[in-house]
């Protein structure tokens, strides 16, 4: 899941945040079930994000054994570059959790 998609999702709650808290409104009489995008739904789509960063992780492990075990097939920057990519790769799907509790607690307090 994109960084544009979670804002839109986020944006959308705020907005149904907003719009419930009116008064005379009427409450939602039908909750229809959670849509599926390109045939994925979300957890799918997390789960494979999180085993993408996972197997950047091992691979930058991997590399970094590699030299130090004196592999002549593998360089200081190459085991530099995965490094950096895996900490990029982690820092980033700690982003999307933050993210993610924050929306459900936000969600959480709504008043019905």
């Amino acid at each position: 899941m994109s960084e544009m998609q979670i804002q839109n999702v986020l944006q959308q709650m705020r907005a149904l945040s907003q719009s419930g808290r009116v008064e005379g409104a009427e409450p939602v009489s039908k909750v229809e079930p959670a849509r599926e995008l390109d045939g994925e739904d979300f957890a799918s789509t997390m789960r494979d994000a999180i085993r993408s960063v996972n197997q950047i992780q091992k691979e930058a492990t991997t590399m970094q054994t590699q030299f130090e075990l004196g592999d002549a097939n593998v360089s200081l920057p190459q085991v530099m570059v995965a490094m950096n990519k895996s900490s990029i790769a982690f820092e980033a799907t700690n982003q999307v959790r933050n993210r993610l509790l924050s929306a459900y607690q936000e969600v959480m307090s709504m008043q019905v």
